[in-house]
Order: C-alpha cells, then sequence, then structure tokens
C-alpha cells in the first residue's frame, strides 16, 4: 500500500530516489525507469570494480535498528548478501566488496539516504509527540554553568 501522492511518506520516497540516481551516475528522464537504470548502472560499476580489485570482507558497526535496516536493504537492493558471524552483535552488518565501491559509492550514498531518513524521523516523531502530549517537543534548553549546584543522579527511590 503507498501512500496518497503528495504525502510526506511519498514525497520522502521520492528524495530517497533522487538520492539513489545521484549515486548511480547521469540516467534517463522518468522516474521508475531512471530507478530502475540506476541501480543497474550502480550494479554494472560493482562488477567493474569487482574486475579491477577483488572484494573483501567488511564489517559495517551500524548505531541503530533504522540505520541497519537501511544500510541492509540497500546492499540486498545491489545484489549483495549481507550476513553476520554468530556472537557478532545485532548492530554488526558483514560483506564481500571492493573497496572504490564502498568508497565511492555505498558509503556515500548510505550517508546522504541515513542523513534524509534521519531528519524525516525527527521531524514525525516531534510532530507525534506534540501531537499527543500537547507541548512543544525537542530538547531541553542549554543553560550556563551553575555557579554552585552539583547535579544530582536519578535515584529510584529517595527513601
Amino acid at each position: 500500500m503507498s501512500a496518497p501522492p503528495g504525502a510526506p511518506e511519498e514525497q520522502l520516497v521520492q528524495k530517497l530516489r533522487r538520492i539513489e540516481a545521484l549515486f548511480s551516475r547521469p540516467g534517463t528522464d522518468g522516474e521508475r525507469e531512471a530507478a530502475e537504470r540506476a541501480r543497474e548502472r550502480i550494479q554494472g560499476r560493482l562488477r567493474e570494480l569487482a574486475a579491477e580489485e577483488p572484494p573483501v570482507e567488511f564489517r559495517f558497526s551500524l548505531a541503530d535498528q533504522w540505520s541497519r535496516h537501511l544500510f541492509v536493504a540497500l546492499l540486498r537492493r545491489y545484489g549483495i548478501q549481507p550476513y553476520r558471524y554468530r556472537g557478532q552483535r545485532r548492530t554488526t552488518v558483514m560483506a564481500r566488496l571492493s573497496r572504490p565501491f564502498v568508497n565511492e559509492t555505498l558509503w556515500p550514498e548510505f550517508q546522504e539516504l541515513q542523513q534524509t531518513l534521519s531528519a524525516y524521523f525527527d521531524a514525525l516523531t516531534d510532530r507525534v509527540i506534540e501531537q499527543a502530549l500537547e507541548v512543544t517537543a525537542g530538547e531541553a534548553e542549554e543553560r550556563a554553568e551553575p555557579a554552585q549546584l552539583e547535579p544530582m543522579d536519578h535515584q529510584g527511590s529517595l527513601l
């Protein structure tokens, strides 16, 4: 089920597709055709780089589940099989790739996608909090250091 045209989710999907097209080199018009060709160009680039420089095993550590899900999906999109070894943390993703592909395409594209999704998630979280709690969401205000008071750690009970 897709979001209605013009909905924030649909706008996000379109922005993510444009980011993917940016990292795949110049392409054609037409969103679906351009997205497919973008993926094909990236896969072709991956094959070229693998022929020039053999793939090596990379270990990626991703801080949160959203980043990990995005990264795994991006790998799979380009026909790369992500994995982790038994005993590795869930935040670890392993993959066999060529260095130039990681440095020139995969990691920069992931960072752009991650930044876009993070901004969207931040805005969505603030909207939901503000609607549910009827207060302004966001960070705590920053103040100058107090003259003499020292902060106390939260304790489960004061008794």
